[in-house]
């Protein structure tokens, strides 16, 4: 009964070692994002409605701005004319 075992263990071991080798298949389903430490609040412009992360953003008040321009423009619609 042990020679059958050993012959079932030495069989067993050819044919793993024997198989033919593949590559390991991507996971199916949605693909996972990797979850950066670097994540930075979005704010939008209050021109141009553009979302943009708050260190890119320009800030006047409570408002951001994605460029200069768009802060004069609000800057400059917001102020009564005389």
């Amino acid at each position: 009964m042990a020679k059958l075992l050993w012959i079932l263990a030495i069989v067993l071991l050819v044919v793993w070692l024997l198989r033919p080798r593949r590559p390991s298949r991507p996971q199916t389903g949605a693909p996972q994002r990797p979850v950066s430490p670097d994540v930075e609040d979005m704010v939008r412009c209050a021109r141009c409605g553009l979302h943009l992360p708050r260190n890119d953003a320009l800030r006047n008040g409570d408002a951001f701005f994605c460029s200069e321009a768009h802060r004069i423009e609000h800057a400059t619609e917001r102020t009564p004319h005389v």
